[in-house]
């Protein structure tokens, strides 16, 4: 298609005051009004972004309940995981921290 032929399908639409005032109310939708389509796009995406996070960080929070659980109900449990997260010690004894790489 030439240009000519494109202009004079789209001249009589832009001549149409229906048809531009539909099109200047999609534009200012579309880019200027407060609620454009280009925020609510980026929201969307942080929105799934967090909802995301909200899951992981439930997960994280069931397994650290379960693990305090393990710790409170047995002492042998609690002194094993003071010796292996805070290498703390009895009097006697000597501590190796070996670190693989």
């Amino acid at each position: 298609m030439s240009l000519k032929s494109i202009a004079r399908l789209i001249l009589p639409l832009l001549k149409n005051r229906y048809v531009v005032t539909f099109l200047a109310f999609i534009i200012w939708v579309g880019f200027f009004d407060q609620n454009n389509l280009v925020d609510r796009h980026e929201l969307s995406n942080r929105i799934e972004e967090l909802e995301r996070q909200k899951v992981h960080y439930r997960k994280e929070i069931s397994n650290n309940k379960k693990r305090m659980e393990e710790l409170q109900s047995d002492p042998e449990n609690l002194e094993k995981f003071a010796r292996e997260q805070y290498l703390m010690k009895k009097p006697e004894e000597d501590i190796f921290v070996v670190i693989e790489e």
